[in-house]
Formats: C-alpha cells, sequence, structure tokens
C-alpha cells in the first residue's frame, strides 16, 4: 500500500537571542505550510533561540522566554504539525566541576492541534571545532519514539544524532520509522555540502528510510550556515534541495510503501491521519551547488551581510589602499549590503604610488560607491616630527612603516563614529597567519571578511567576481602585492610567494602536521621552519583581531585556540 506525507520545509535565517523576532518568522511559516495542506512543517534547530545561543542558556530568563514562546507557537499549531528547536529546562540542575550550569538541553518539540505533543533531546553534543555544546547542555536520554504523522511513521533528531551510524535515527528507523526528520544547525566551510550529502545519502540507504534534512541560513559571528536543506529517498535519490546560503521554503510529497510496523519495544506517538491531498504532487527540486569559489564568494557576502544588518549598522567604511585585499572586501560590502551603504577612503602618504590611488577611485567608480581621499603625510610628518626627539640616532624601519597603519586606522575609525558605519577590516589569512599585519592599524575594524581567505584565493575570488565584467580593475589584480609603507616595497620582501606560502600555512593550520611533517613532504626546511616560527609568534596580534567569517575546517579564534604565551616549539 502506497502512503504520502506531504513535507515542508523552512529553511529560515533567524537571529540568536530575538526570541520574538524568531517566534514571528516561524508563525508565518506555520500558516504557509497550513496553507500548503502540509502533514508536516520541519524548522530548524533552535530556531526560537537562534543558534548558537552561547552563554545565553545560563541565562534563566532567557530559557524562559524560549518557552513561552513554545508555548505559543504550540497553541497556534492547527492541522500541520511542527518540529522545531529550542531550549529545554530539564527537571533537574547537574552542576559540574566547574560549576557551570547544565540544566538545560538542546531539544525539539512536535506541536499539533493547539499542544505540545512531545520533546525531544539533543543526544549527541558536538565539542570540537566551532561547537561547545557540551559547556551547554546535558545529553539528551529522551527515550526513541516514532510519530505517526500523516499516516506515515516519522523518527525526529536533531543535527549530530544522524552523523552517528548508530545513532538515535538508526534506532527509530529498526524501530519501524519511514521518514527521518533531522533539523539543523550546521555552519558552513569549504566542500561541507557535499560532506552532508555523502553522510546523509548513506544514512538513506543503510536505514531504508527517507531522510529529511532541513538546515538554517545567514551569518552568525564568525559563522555563516549554508542552508543547503535535502530530502533523501532509501534509494539513495536526492528528491530535493534548497538553494545555498538563502532563505527557502520548500514541499515535498513522499511516496512510502507497505504497511506500518513498530517494534513494540518503541513507543509510538499518534500524531495525525492521513488526508486527502486536494493539491497536485509537490515533487521537490534539487539546487545546484555554487562551485567551490562561487561558494567562498557567497558565504563572506552572507556572513558580512548577516553581521552589520543583525547588529544595526546603517554602512561600512572600507581603507581602499588600490591592493586586490581592499578591493575584494568591498566588492564583496557592495554585493552585500548595496552600494549606497559602503563608503570608501583612500589615505595616500609620500610612498603611496599614484596609481594605487589612481586605482582606488577607479574600483569606487565601478563599485557605484563614495570615496573620499585623505591624504595622510601631514598628519604622519606631526608624528615623526614629535617622536623625532625619542627616535632620535635611528633609521627609519617598521616603527615608522607602522604608524601609517595606525594614522589610516584612527582616520576610518574617526569616520566611523562620526557617521556610524563599521569599518570592514582588509587583512586576509596569509597575512594574519605570519603577522604581516599592523595592530590597531590595518587590523583596525568591527569586521574582516577576508580573514579565513588566503591570499591565492584572494586572488581565484577576485577573478571569479570578475566573470561576467571588469568589477574589480585588472591593474589592481595585476599589480605585485605591496604595503606601500616604505620606498619600492613589495610583499616578496619579506614573504616567500603566496603560492608556497599558503601550501605551508594550508599544511600547518589546516592539517596540523608540525614542521618536521611538512619538510618531510619536501618544502625547504629553513623556509618551513621560519614560517612555523612566524605563525606561533603572532598568536596574541590574532587573539585582538576582529571576527571574520569562517570558510575553512581550521579559522583563527574559535576553531584553532592556541595559548599566546607558548614555549612548544613543532
Amino acid at each position: 500500500m502506497s502512503r504520502s506525507l506531504r513535507l515542508a520545509g523552512g529553511q529560515l535565517d533567524l537571529v540568536v537571542g530575538d526570541v520574538a523576532g524568531n517566534t514571528a518568522k516561524i508563525a508565518d511559516a506555520m500558516t504557509w505550510a497550513e496553507g500548503r495542506n502540509s502533514d508536516v512543517l520541519l524548522l530548524p534547530e533552535l530556531a526560537i533561540s537562534g543558534y548558537p545561543p552561547e552563554d545565553l542558556v545560563l541565562r534563566e530568563g532567557f530559557v524562559d522566554r524560549n518557552l513561552e514562546a513554545l508555548s505559543e507557537l504550540a497553541a497556534f499549531s492547527k492541522t500541520t504539525a511542527v518540529v522545531v528547536g529550542f531550549v529545554d529546562r530539564l527537571d533537574q540542575v547537574l552542576v559540574g566541576d566547574d560549576s557551570i550550569r547544565r540544566g538545560v538541553a538542546n531539544a525539539s518539540a512536535v506541536l499539533h492541534g493547539g499542544r505540545i505533543v512531545s520533546t525531544y533531546h539533543k543526544a549527541l553534543l558536538p565539542n570540537y571545532g566551532v561547537f561547545d555544546e557540551a559547556r551547554y547542555f546535558a545529553e539528551g536520554r529522551t527515550p526513541p519514539v516514532v510519530h505517526a504523522i500523516g499516516g506515515v511513521l516519522c523518527g525526529v533528531s536533531i543535527c549530530e544524532d544522524i552523523w552517528d551510524s548508530e545513532g538515535r535515527p538508526t534506532i527509530q528507523a529498526r524501530g519501524g520509522a519511514e521518514v527521518l526528520l533531522n533539523i539543523n544547525g550546521s555552519p558552513y566551510h569549504v566542500g561541507k555540502s557535499a560532506e552532508r550529502l555523502g553522510l546523509l545519502t548513506e544514512r538513506a540507504v543503510a536505514t531504508g528510510a527517507h531522510v529529511v534534512y532541513v538546515n538554517c541560513v545567514g551569518g552568525q559571528d564568525e559563522l555563516v550556515f549554508d542552508g543547503s536543506s535535502m530530502v533523501i529517498s532509501p534509494s539513495g535519490e536526492l528528491l530535493h534541495r534548497s538553494g545555498q546560503f538563502e532563505e527557502d521554503r520548500f514541499v515535498v510529497d513522499i511516496e512510502v510503501n507497505g504497511d506500518t510496523w513498530v517494534d513494540p519495544t518503541i513507543p509510538c506517538i499518534d500524531v495525525s491521519r492521513s488526508r486527502t491531498q486536494d493539491a497536485p504532487r509537490e515533487a521537490g527540486s534539487v539546487a545546484p551547488l555554487l562551485g567551490p569559489i562561487g561558494e567562498i564568494y557567497t558565504a563572506i557576502t552572507a556572513g558580512l551581510k548577516g553581521y552589520v544588518t543583525k547588529n544595526g549598522f546603517s554602512e561600512v567604511v572600507i581603507g581602499l589602499s588600490g591592493g586586490i585585499d581592499s578591493a575584494l572586501t568591498a566588492a564583496v560590502a557592495v554585493d552585500a549590503l548595496g552600494p549606497d551603504a559602503v563608503r570608501g577612503v583612500t589615505m595616500p602618504t609620500r610612498y603611496s604610488s599614484q596609481g594605487s590611488v589612481d586605482d582606488s577611485v577607479d574600483l569606487a567608480d565601478r563599485l557605484g560607491i563614495r570615496v573620499e581621499t585623505i591624504p595622510i603625510e601631514g598628519v604622519f610628518g606631526e608624528f615623526t616630527e614629535a617622536l623625532g626627539p625619542v627616535f632620535v640616532g635611528t633609521v627609519e624601519d617598521v616603527a615608522e612603516e607602522n604608524l601609517q597603519a595606525r594614522i589610516r586606522g584612527a582616520i576610518l575609525m574617526a569616520i566611523s563614529n562620526k557617521f556610524g558605519g563599521m569599518v570592514v577590516a582588509t587583512g586576509n589569512k596569509s597575512e594574519m597567519a605570519v603577522g604581516y599585519a599592523t595592530l590597531y592599524g590595518d587590523m583596525a575594524g568591527g569586521y574582516s571578511v577576508l580573514k579565513d581567505i588566503y591570499k591565492t584565493t584572494v586572488y581565484e575570488l577576485a577573478r571569479w567576481r570578475n566573470r561576467d565584467s571588469e568589477l574589480i580593475p585588472l591593474a589592481i589584480i595585476d599589480k605585485e602585492p605591496s604595503a606601500e609603507l616604505r620606498p619600492d616595497q613589495k610583499d616578496s620582501d619579506s614573504l616567500p610567494p603566496y603560492p608556497v606560502l599558503d601550501l605551508i600555512l594550508r599544511m600547518y593550520i589546516e592539517d596540523d602536521m608540525t614542521a618536521s611533517e611538512i619538510i618531510a613532504t619536501g618544502q625547504d626546511q629553513d623556509l618551513v621552519r621560519r614560517i612555523a616560527s612566524m605563525v606561533d609568534r603572532n598568536e596574541y596580534k590574532r587573539r585582538q583581531a576582529a571576527p571574520g567569517v569562517k570558510i575553512t575546517t581550521k579559522a583563527f579564534g574559535r576553531d584553532r585556540r592556541l595559548p599566546i604565551t607558548n614555549g612548544f616549539v613543532s
């Protein structure tokens, strides 16, 4: 006997802590799903609170408000069952050795007919990379159950639970579940969508059940969520995939065959009966993936947009040097916020070439943004004159170079204070890794778009953005990189060629290889030791850097956490 479950998914962009705003968006999705005659609507992990709520879950008032919102949504529910993520309070408060409250759970609820039908607590708590769930939540111990929704047996789980081949979803499938409903707050890194597809396909085939994966989208501090919600059949066919980095509502009719069967040892909760579907069958659609460089560009654009808009800024301020990093940052800002919300500033000194100033103005014209030129030669001269008695008998060196960068940082911050725009830092991961950046200078800013982007990838992104037209002038892309802080300065004076540098950095940072292991691959011994030393001794700078979009598996900050004071040499 063939049966059908009309499934709706809400791939939503939610705001951490904005319980009222999130609840309104969820309620709107519920009304939409009802209008589509859906049997069940899936919403993201911790949708009510936003993901990740971090230390907010330690505040009683926050947990209370999120539970009140859950009750409001339950009362609002009608014939469509709703699976929604929230923070649940446990019956008892557990206190660990570090006195951190553990009296809450990462939970989902099934809502239907004006009530909370059931709750489920996440069993597997990720505690690696950017995840700290074991710090906040107690491990879920709710027994596995199946829900009869629209006459189809469904298992409900949360994110990481489905990554374990013997996790709760597998137990639910063995107990009779025909559809596995998995809600997520799964952040992006390069290649993550393909990884998920492989894992979820494997799980669908192994369990013989349909797998439904619903994720959130949008930027949240360093994290960006890419959506890519999916529906996969027991044969491994991809029935639906939502687009990356964009909100989506979708409906898919899932066909199941045979009679229902439930393991008598697993409880079955009867939620709703099958109903006649008057509308045409909804088959879903499969959105193509953007490709490696396209998805990175879209990810950093979404990350910047989320950070700026969710924190209440109306515009951004970017220092334009005539180099590729600031040019790419400005292009991303225009795509994220629109040209009217981007203010460019060029600040030449005696070492700035006329070409760099002209290139900055050309870039601004192409982007359609405002640009202001504020020469800092006079200010630089006054600083050096004031420092003359202290610097007497010394030669110009990095002190004078960094002074120019810090003057520029002060000007950008002054414009920010005066007009309310957020300064966006323009440094890339290669520079941040080896300390080729100035504290309180070019590192100044509220957010850093390229913080997790290596220099070689910066060039790829610029060329990708120019695929249809020359938005970023080729003169900027083709010129040799230079900080222009001393006569005839080139990045190559201080650093190896970026392709060589980035290869070694990827091995040392992303792959966690020791210097000896990298040398064993054939890299120059002295160069590897030098680069590893530069990375290690500049941890103090990175600790003071602005947050930025995570796009690799080992971003500086939440992903890679090393002590500043560190005597270990690999």
